[in-house]
């Protein structure tokens, strides 16, 4: 009897926390609607600068050695005119990224150039601090930013800053485009969630008018949005997402253009997009917890308020999914022990997996197709997608916790491998350089992928267990498929890494 009841409470525990993921799922479903229902509501801007204002371009870096020389080179053949374009190199660095950075400069000023090198003895503000330090003296009127992995196009001002025609524009963001996609299944998998994100979410939102955010890379500025929103702050990890809410809070919008892009490099290794995930997940949960309450209380429409209450809160979602997968073990064992389910049970349960599981699917899939690829490349890499996404919760459920609960801790870099890394795949050597943290997280994920394996092992002792379960196998072998291939992953780029331990780079 009191197994029983400790069934009954699993299963019921289970089926909560399926129905959360689900009502996140469902808002996958709702933002594919509103992708497809506005994606044509795009207009060109209204009308062209006489003159073509003034605009500085920031290169924010920090320990950037192997892509400092390609930016800066990059950002210089920005085609604007040039009396009315600054370059700003705003270099954080503390290795011999400095030397390399400041001869480009140089090199570059000396070729006619209007370029300046700006470095600060601390990391105050980490990246957000350097933005600010830059904009103090920066002469532009609008500001273009540019992450040290980056290539900007060199017609991007050109296409982008005749929107600021219109006075309410403050933010302009272009999609990312991917230098590096094809180098793995981790890049092909980032590749398509950044994908997802970009043609799906921001078109969706933006379109729309709800609020999106700026990806703190690829993007233009009115500096006067920044100033009036309060300028960049840094009690976040994420100060461009902090920023887009606090000036869309003041009513400037926004502007996302999916057919223009910036090509950039995605982390070819498990480490690096750990590192990234966890910054990311980490800094959008201190922004969830410093302006949702003055979102939800603002004058905004009830609809932009939702949005933003899902775009905010989404972090959860990877806190859910480790319960989730928890929990699905000793859900599929009470099914067993319990015996039949009743018919409701049946069908609700049917529903939860084909909008949790359904609508991620659908999402992804639909992204690769509103960017024309072909039905192959759209549904080949959905599985290691699913496999990417259910082992990385675990790293990002830790980083949510510590957004809602811990202090605002340290910008960690993602880093950055170079053009010729992407050729000869030489990037595991270079990540010797990288500070990476040998935690007890991938412990917990190497054994939770153990729990879930005994889990589907204890299975096969019942039975009638392949009757009952067998429906939620495959969504069992995802989670052990996940955190497995995380896991294995995170150990073998350490263990890589560690063997050139002795050419490691300052960082």
């Amino acid at each position: 009897m009191a197994l029983e009841s400790l069934s009954s409470l699993a299963l019921a525990a289970y089926i909560v926390v399926l129905s959360l993921v689900c009502i996140y799922g469902a808002h996958r479903y709702f933002l594919v609607g509103l992708y497809y229902r506005f994606r044509k509501a795009g207009r060109p801007y209204a009308s062209r600068f006489n003159d073509l204002p003034w605009v500085t371009v920031q290169l924010p870096m920090f320990n950037e050695r192997y892509v400092a020389q390609r930016i800066i080179e990059q950002a210089c053949r920005i085609d604007y005119s040039a009396d009315r374009l600054e370059i700003q190199v705003l270099d954080d660095s503390t290795d011999d990224t400095q030397t390399i950075a400041r001869e480009t400069v140089e090199r570059m000023r000396a070729a006619g150039h209007n370029v300046v090198y700006v470095h600060r003895d601390n990391r105050t503000g980490y990246k957000a601090g350097a933005l600010e330090a830059g904009l103090k003296t920066a002469r532009g009127e609008f500001v273009a930013i540019f992450d040290a992995d980056f290539l900007p196009p060199e017609r991007i001002l050109q296409d982008t800053i005749h929107y600021f025609t219109d006075p309410a524009i403050g933010m302009v963001q272009t999609r990312w485009a991917h230098l590096n996609r094809d180098v793995s299944v981790l890049t092909q998998a980032q590749a398509v969630l950044l994908d997802g994100h970009f043609m799906i979410e921001h078109t969706a939102r933006n379109r729309s008018g709800r609020y999106m955010s700026f990806n703190g890379t690829g993007g233009v500025w009115r500096k006067a949005a920044i100033t009036d929103a309060g300028g960049w702050q840094h009690d976040t990890l994420t100060e461009d997402l902090d920023l887009s809410y606090r000036a869309q809070l003041r009513g400037w919008r926004f502007v996302f253009l999916p057919d223009l892009t910036s090509p950039a490099e995605l982390p070819p290794e498990m480490t690096a997009f750990k590192a990234q995930q966890h910054r990311w997940t980490k800094g959008g949960a201190q922004t969830c917890l410093k302006l949702l309450p003055r979102v939800l209380r603002s004058p905004a429409e009830w609809w932009i308020k939702l949005e933003a209450f899902f775009h905010l809160t989404s972090c959860v979602v990877y806190i859910l999914i480790v319960l989730l997968s928890l929990l699905l073990g000793p859900a599929l064992y009470a099914k067993v022990i319990i015996g039949k389910d009743p018919p409701w049970l049946i069908r609700y349960e049917s529903v939860l997996f084909v909008i949790g599981f359904g609508a991620p699917l659908l999402f992804y899939i639909l992204s690769q197709r509103a960017l024309r690829r072909g039905w192959f490349n759209s549904i080949k890499y959905i599985p290691a997608l699913m496999a990417v996404g259910a082992g990385i919760a675990f790293n990002n459920a830790i980083a949510t916790l510590e957004g809602f609960f811990g202090k605002t801790g340290e910008f960690v870099r993602t880093p950055k491998f170079g053009e010729e890394a992407r050729k000869t795949g030489d990037w595991r050597h270079r990540l010797a350089g990288f500070r990476h943290r040998r935690s007890w997280q991938v412990w917990a994920e190497f054994g939770i992928a153990l729990y879930l394996i005994a889990c589907l092992v204890g299975l096969f002792f019942f039975d009638n267990w392949y009757e009952r379960v067998s429906a939620a196998i495959p969504f069992l072998l995802i989670f052990i498929g996940g955190y497995l291939y995380v896991a294995l992953e995170t150990f073998y780029t350490q263990w890589h890494a560690s063997r050139h331990s002795a050419q490691s780079l300052p960082s």
